[in-house]
């Protein structure tokens, strides 16, 4: 027996490509060379710093600029007057300041603006200029994965069962939707993986996300357990606020069981902040504001120990065991 060559390992990738793979992968390199190309000709460079170059820094200008705008304060619209008036009236809460009635500027639109929503306000008029997204914890916008993951379907030895459930319940609603709006019927929104560790769940969720071009958010359940009471149920609130700004997401909960037991009262209330974390996991999976098009997977290794209240269809619609492969997968 002798030792595969680099000859042999190139062939043996090829194995698990498609018909195109080749020259899709020539088509990218064409796409990333003009792309090179452009930003030469444009004069764009890329710096370890982050900076233009000195020869191109205009400080004049820049200082105009800062003394023509004015800095702007944060607050909070809390109550719109005569919204449907030709002259609205709003109200804003300055944090530890006061509240104030305020006009829009030029700049903005009235239907820009709603109740709740945190805008950016003149100090010296105290009128609306720009309206804010809404405030997310770092620690919640770093869960969102960036690069896609390389893994694909073909990676996942053992699970062909269950890769095409789970293609079935996220994959498909995600890229056609309208086969379900034809049979009238509501898309699965979330599934639960389980199985004994090293079965290929996680690595199931990774190849989903490669295959969809939503936003794929991960979250570890031990992430979600904080020291302060209510940090916990922010996080998870913050999370799918920040997921409803996409237009299509991805959330994959890791060890959902750090936080997703069966509730119980043992008196010494050490579990209480985790149980109120996974109440309002319950509330955003099924509450009153609809997900929209967000989908959840779960994936544990014991789903005995799970609450019944998470497990109930219209939360978690399907459950898809991965159990160890037996010898005809083996081999």
């Amino acid at each position: 027996v002798s030792a595969l060559d680099e000859g042999d390992i190139a062939l043996l990738k090829t194995y698990g490509q498609s018909t195109y793979s080749r020259q899709i992968k020539q088509v990218e390199d064409d796409i990333q060379q003009l792309l090179k190309k452009i930003n030469e000709l444009t004069g764009i460079k890329e710096s370890d710093t982050g900076l233009a170059p000195p020869a191109l820094w205009d400080l004049a200008a820049d200082k105009q600029t800062l003394q023509s705008e004015q800095p702007l304060q944060v607050a909070r619209c809390t109550k719109i007057i005569n919204a449907d008036s030709e002259d609205p009236k709003y109200i804003i809460n300055v944090k530890q300041f006061a509240k104030f009635v305020v006009d829009l500027s030029d700049q903005v639109a009235p239907t820009d603006i709603e109740e709740g929503m945190r805008v950016g306000v003149d100090r010296n008029k105290y009128q609306i200029h720009i309206p804010l997204p809404p405030k997310i914890d770092p620690t919640v916008t770093m869960m969102q994965v960036e690069e896609k993951p390389d893994v694909t379907y073909s990676d996942v030895g053992g699970c062909k069962e269950q890769i095409e459930k789970l293609r079935e319940v996220v994959e498909t609603p995600l890229l056609h939707p309208e086969r379900f709006v034809n049979l009238g019927i509501e898309p699965p929104k979330g599934v639960l993986l389980f199985g004994p560790p090293g079965t290929g769940k996680t690595l199931c969720a990774r190849a989903v996300a490669n295959r969809t071009d939503a936003c794929f958010i991960r979250v570890i359940g031990s992430e979600l357990v904080q020291k302060y009471v209510g940090e916990g149920a922010r996080m998870v609130r913050e999370l799918f606020e920040m997921a409803r700004t996409k237009k299509a997401c991805l959330i994959f909960f890791d060890e959902i069981d750090a936080i997703g037991g069966a509730r119980f009262d043992d008196g010494a209330g050490g579990d209480n902040e985790v149980q109120r974390t996974m109440l309002e996991l319950i509330n955003q999976l099924d509450g009153f504001d609809p997900r929209g098009n967000i989908k959840v997977l779960m994936a544990t290794n014991r789903p005995d120990t799970l609450d019944p209240a998470l497990m109930r269809p219209g939360r978690l619609d399907r459950k898809i065991e991965f159990s160890l492969p037996d010898l005809e997968v083996r081999t």
